[in-house]
């Protein structure tokens, strides 16, 4: 038996170490599966194994995060993440549409309320001002639901939230997540933490299409972001956590779930020392925000609006439509919401009292244009460009194409009383103003040969009517055959009323783009026209005209009325009515186009009428308007 011992010693001696080949050479071999096992415990690797195991595949992660580190850019960024859109601005200041593929305005930290900020640290990154850019807790918890197949998600800094919205996709994957958090160490050490929380509050989604804190609380509160409160600051944060379901607006549910983060937003302020207790206990009412409004929408009389300050932008500055639709733009423009409300409100209100088109053929494809211009400067107040831009792309208000008839007559008496053909008090100037009030188009061709039909057009010109609406200078020139806009027209009157003195209608009081002021849309400069003297004579045979054609109860409403209409016996199809006060000019036109047809059609039969003009349609609108507006009434 010792022998037995002595032979099982000696085999035992010469057993190989692992990796240990026969021979006189070595060669490394991993034991696996590892010898002289049984069982199960044969398929388990050793503690040497699994350490080097992870200690393999800790440096291959490391390198392949080092070469991502080293390879990735910042100045990789998301297109997507520089638009913005253009923002236009009532006269008031507040915000009347946001134009564009991503409805962002971005606006510096400095415009952000602090407490929108602390709320932002407190429920989204509470040690944002201190980490490096990611969190070690969140990376893990993203290697844990890589493993389990789940999406590569975990608790993102603000850091990392930025570089997701600004300079990657939204896809979930791993080379993305790597890139991410490269990305995130790398803004860490070139941007300061407060640049990164503009960024990150400029670039996130808020719901209702907002992208950005400013177009946020123009969405949800109809306020710039500078004037937010902590209330309504907490429950923009708390849209952080996904529009989409902490909308309260969209049902109870959503409200119930705002409310619960409104609230949490707050009390977390008052656990990280944000927000003292005694502050906290003033917010316990919910802020609710306004319903969804259409500020994006370009229905309506919105798209008319835009479409006309864009053409004053491009008239005056020189940029191109596609600067302008690159975005960023900020502009303010001379429109009075309200009087737009009042003016679209005015005229649908005549179309359905006096247009009847399921029982009248002639009433159908009517068409209504209007414009109001204050006559001090030239501002158009606003427009009516048809029933809704995104149906009837068409600006009734600024179209041409249309002849003003006998409207324009007034031009031919400002030019005879300017050339002296006809000095004030004489029977001359006499038989030209009842000629006006009647509508005599015999009488105007005569004085518009007699005249030059070139001063005519001259100082129709002068009075603010573009060249390129006159029409060719005949013998029918001086009864209105030439196609200026209603805003035009507006504005060619509003000189008359501003006794010869000639401003250039103006829809843009200023703009900037990206903070920076955009030149060329300084107020247009006043000029003499014609003389004060002859402006006046104008006016008053104007106001004659006024007397003939209105009721005396609309007269009675209004201070003293100058204006000018097309009449029975003109042959264009088309009829206008333009008049003024001495605060407010408007001019508004009726007429037929059907798309796809060439020229006018017949007005013959419009709204039950026997002439060919329906005249009265137009003078509806505007003794409607014109009485109820503030802007036309004198102040006490």
């Amino acid at each position: 038996m010792p022998g037995d011992r002595r032979s099982k010693v000696r085999r035992s001696k010469v057993r190989r170490p692992t990796g240990v080949s026969p021979g006189n050479g070595r060669r490394f071999r991993v034991d696996y599966p590892r010898r002289g096992r049984d069982g199960l415990r044969r398929w388990l690797p050793s503690w040497r194994q699994l350490l080097g195991l992870a200690l393999f595949g800790f440096l291959g992660l490391a390198a392949l995060v080092g070469h991502v580190y080293l390879t990735v850019e910042i100045e990789d960024v998301n297109a997507d993440a520089r638009a913005e859109a253009n923002v236009y601005y009532w006269a008031d200041g507040t915000q009347m549409v946001s134009v564009g593929q991503v409805n962002r305005q971005n606006v510096p930290l400095s415009d952000i309320p602090r407490s929108l900020q602390n709320a932002v640290i407190a429920t989204e990154n509470a040690t944002f001002y201190s980490d490096p850019g990611f969190s070690v807790r969140g990376l893990g918890r993203a290697v844990v639901n890589m493993a389990r197949g789940q999406e590569i998600q975990g608790g993102s800094t603000i850091t990392q939230q930025y570089v997701k919205n600004t300079y990657l996709t939204q896809e979930q994957t791993l080379d993305r997540k790597l890139r991410e958090l490269c990305l995130s160490v790398k803004l860490s050490r070139s941007l300061s933490k407060q640049e990164i929380l503009q960024g990150y509050l400029n670039t996130s989604w808020f719901g209702r299409n907002a992208y950005g804190v400013q177009a946020a609380a123009v969405a949800y509160y109809g306020m710039d972001a500078k004037d937010l409160d902590p209330a309504r600051s907490a429950l923009l944060v708390a849209l952080l956590k996904g529009g989409e379901l902490y909308d309260p607006s969209l049902s109870e549910a959503h409200h119930r779930r705002a409310v619960e983060r409104w609230s949490y937003v707050l009390d977390r302020q008052v656990d990280l020392g944000y927000m003292t207790r005694e502050e906290r206990a003033k917010y316990t009412v919910f802020p609710e925000p306004r319903p969804e409004s259409v500020s994006t929408s370009m229905s309506g009389q919105i798209g008319y609006l835009v479409d006309v300050a864009n053409k004053y932008i491009k008239n005056r500055t020189g940029l191109t439509t596609e600067q302008l639709g690159r975005g960023g733009y900020r502009i303010r423009t001379t429109f009075d919401k309200r009087e737009v409300e009042r003016l679209r409100t005015t005229v649908e209100r005549v179309r359905q009292t006096s247009l009847d088109p399921a029982r009248r053929i002639a009433d159908r494809d009517v068409e209504i244009g209007a414009a109001s211009i204050r006559p001090d400067d030239g501002a158009v107040l606003a427009l009516y460009g048809g029933s809704d831009a995104t149906k009837h792309f068409s600006n009734n208000a600024d179209t041409s194409g249309v002849p003003v008839g006998s409207a324009f007559t007034p031009f031919v008496l400002a030019a005879a009383l300017q050339n002296g053909v006809g000095a004030t008090g004489d029977d001359v100037p006499l038989a030209l103003r009842q000629g006006l009030v009647r509508g005599d188009s015999g009488l105007y061709s005569r004085v518009g040969e007699a005249v030059g039909l070139d001063r005519v057009r001259d100082l129709a010109v002068g009075s603010g009517l573009l060249p390129l609406s006159m029409a060719p200078l005949e013998p029918s020139f001086p009864t209105g055959t030439s196609t200026p806009s209603a805003i035009r027209m507006a504005g060619a009157y509003a000189t008359f009323a501003a006794d010869g003195r000639q401003t250039d209608p103006y829809s843009v009081i200023a703009a900037s783009h990206l903070g920076t002021p955009v030149e060329g849309l300084e107020r247009p400069t006043a000029r003499r026209a014609l003389d004060a003297e002859v402006a006046r004579e104008v006016s008053g045979a104007l106001r004659d005209v006024a007397v003939d054609v209105m009721a005396p109860d609309a007269l009675r409403a209004l201070p003293p009325v100058a204006a000018g209409r097309t009449g029975a016996d003109d042959r264009t199809p088309a009829s206008w009515f333009v008049g003024y006060t001495d605060r407010l000019s408007t001019a508004v036109t009726v007429f037929r186009s059907r798309p796809g047809t060439e020229g006018l059609l017949p007005m013959r039969g419009v709204a039950g009428s026997e002439s060919d003009r329906a005249d009265f349609l137009p003078l509806r609108v505007w003794s409607s308007y014109m009485a109820d507006s503030p802007a036309s009434r004198e102040t006490e």
